[in-house]
């Protein structure tokens, strides 16, 4: 994967909005689990972005949201869903905090895990 399509698959699944209707988001506002392969194909796109970010001293706005949305939305829907009875996925709760934990090594410039 290239950073390209690294960096588009993690705004269209960090930004739910309609044109995004199998986004990670959107799944889990609904009340459903990742879609089979999704939450592997986050992580590659995010450890792609890291390399390609790693000595950048900025990247753009739209990114920089999907990335923030990625990992504190998600654990919130999460979360959420917990507290309505929603069956999640047994390795959901582990996958969203690599999530984060990668997130935040792009944000800090330094693998975290």
């Amino acid at each position: 994967m290239d950073y390209e399509t690294a960096r588009n698959l993690l705004v269209s699944q960090g930004m739910a909005t309609e044109e995004h209707s199998d986004a990670l988001l959107t799944h889990l506002k609904q009340g459903h689990p990742p879609i089979p392969g999704q939450i592997t194909s986050i992580l590659l796109a995010l450890k792609v972005v890291f390399e390609a970010l790693r000595d950048v001293g900025q990247f753009d706005r739209q990114l920089a949201c999907a990335l923030y949305l990625l990992s504190t939305e998600s654990r919130h829907q999460f979360n959420l869903g917990r507290k309505r009875g929603v069956a999640w996925p047994p390795l959901l709760d582990e996958d969203l905090t690599r999530i984060a934990t990668a997130v935040k090594s792009i944000f800090v410039g330094t693998w975290q895990g």
